[in-house]
């Protein structure tokens, strides 16, 4: 074999772009077969020095108070609010929190329930004695339970869908070469204040399997929440008091904050209790969230170094650390030669992952600055990824409130199997061995299921040896464990 389909992972390989040519451009190199946990943070829209970036803040901004005003001057029937609330996923720029392919739900009922509901809460900042710079839309995360960093990052990328438009067509026509690309029409593109409605444009994009794709600026993007949050507000609460300008009022912030905690002279304070304190005390003092942001805003530059640190921790996990995997299995291994069945397959490419990292240097793709990853959303994102190139089907098993398995591997309606990828510090791992997968397959008409464990340390190995014997699976063969540490490997990575 040689660097065959299995190796076509990313935007630079698909397009016939090299990879450093996207890194001046300040884009960030996606995957094309999977979404990337990535995505677009408001504030750094916001707290951009860039023009172009303020103004794309401006924009936002304009049309929530678009929305407020229609709010209050008329009743809205279910047309308008389809069609100024609900917005698809801008899936075509392969980012979010799918780890199979990029099929998101976008903004539904829900979300423009609560965004409806809210906007005035958006714009209460500005009004009591300007206590915040501008409206962040990301305030919706702090006042509302049933809007999360997803449905934040999907509203922005919808309201600068043009900006992303021109910013990869302008790459496209540059860099990448005619049979490539072609000029696609693209619904949603641009507000228009005069007609109320959503213009559509024609746009010179590359495309990929009969869908354009879209290329994001690294600079906006960020991973795990939003530089605005609602763990932050909790972690930061004991500030933000502080930060009040009123005396009168910040006293009284303190005092009935500490009139919720219980009185212990010897046993802290939980944090469940304190936690409990800090939603009391913001619903008596809802401004509180207002200073809380107006915090976030004046330390603006360590929300960039964070999202920084953490787009270059992205980019050399998932695409430098995976495409040299990757290509090491494709060069020195069978890897990438499907099996008799699904089972087959699975098992056998679970086998050849258990040699590459335990034999062959590979384990450094689970490390980034010599920390393990020690996160199974980020393994199971690796793993989709080194699956690419096969003949079988490869999804993700959707949540039916029994819990997830990990991967379906099928070829056909009657050859089907799971795949779950574990990390042996899984405080339910036992109970995943012990009761799932049965249930798992039933719910998936799946006959098997492969199982990999991934294990850091002695510790480890030695906790998920004790489960497996407890549970009487230590000689099943559908049962892999895999040597990740870092301290029993050869110094030099064949890979």
């Amino acid at each position: 074999m040689s660097r065959f389909p299995a190796m076509d992972l990313y935007f630079s390989d698909v397009f016939k772009v090299k990879p450093r040519v996207i890194e001046r451009y300040g884009a960030f190199n996606i995957s094309l077969v999977a979404d990337l946990p990535l995505f677009v943070d408001p504030f750094l829209i916001f707290n951009s020095r860039r023009r172009v970036y303020r103004e794309l803040h401006r924009q936002i901004v304009r049309y929530l108070e678009f929305l407020y005003d229609k709010a209050q001057s008329q009743k809205l029937d279910d047309g308008l609010v389809a069609a100024w609330y609900r917005f698809p996923e801008i899936e075509q720029n392969w980012l979010g929190f799918s780890a199979t392919g990029n099929h998101g739900r976008g903004l539904g009922s829900k979300f423009a329930g609560e965004l409806h509901k809210n906007l005035g809460v958006l714009f209460n900042g500005l009004n009591q004695a300007h206590i915040t710079k501008d409206v962040h839309l990301e305030k919706l995360c702090l006042v509302s339970d049933r809007v999360g960093k997803d449905n934040i990052s999907d509203f922005t990328n919808n309201l600068i869908h043009g900006f992303l438009l021109d910013y990869t067509s302008a790459f496209a026509k540059k860099y990448i070469d005619k049979p490539l690309r072609r000029i696609v029409a693209v619904q949603k593109v641009r507000f228009n204040y005069k007609t109320e409605t959503w213009a559509s444009g024609r746009f010179d994009l590359p495309v990929h399997n009969g869908r354009h794709v879209l290329l994001t600026p690294k600079d906006l993007l960020t991973k795990d929440d939003t530089w605005i949050n609602k763990t932050d507000l909790f972690d930061d609460f004991d500030q933000i008091p502080q930060a009040i300008p009123n005396l009168e009022l910040r006293q009284q912030i303190n005092n009935y904050f500490r009139s919720l905690l219980p009185r212990r002279r010897k046993k802290p304070i939980k944090k469940s209790e304190k936690d409990a304190a800090i939603v009391d005390t913001v619903r008596r003092f809802p401004e509180l969230v207002d200073y809380y942001i107006r915090f976030k805003e004046e330390h603006g530059a360590r929300a960039v170094s964070i999202s920084d640190a953490r787009v270059k921790e992205s980019e050399q996990l998932y695409v430098r650390q995976i495409g040299d995997f990757v290509a090491f299995l494709a060069a020195k291994t069978d890897f990438y030669k499907d099996g008799a069945d699904s089972y087959d397959a699975a098992l056998r490419r679970a086998r050849f992952l258990k040699d590459a990292i335990e034999n062959k240097g590979c384990h450094r793709i689970f490390y980034v600055n010599g920390t393990p990853i020690q996160r199974e959303s980020d393994v199971q994102i690796l793993y989709r990824l080194t699956w690419f190139g096969t003949s079988l089907d490869v999804t993700r098993e959707a949540n039916d409130g029994r819990g997830p398995a990990d991967f379906k591997i099928s070829r056909g309606a009657k050859d089907k199997s799971l795949v779950e990828m574990k990390l042996a510090g899984n405080t339910q791992l036992e109970r995943n061995l012990k009761n799932q997968s049965k249930v798992y397959e039933k719910a998936s008409d799946a006959k098997r299921s492969v199982k990999i464990i991934i294990y850091f340390s002695v510790a480890e190995r030695r906790r998920a040896e004790a489960i497996l014997k407890r549970l009487e699976l230590e000689r099943d063969e559908a049962i892999v464990l895999i040597d990740a540490r870092a301290d029993n490997k050869p110094s030099g990575s064949k890979a």
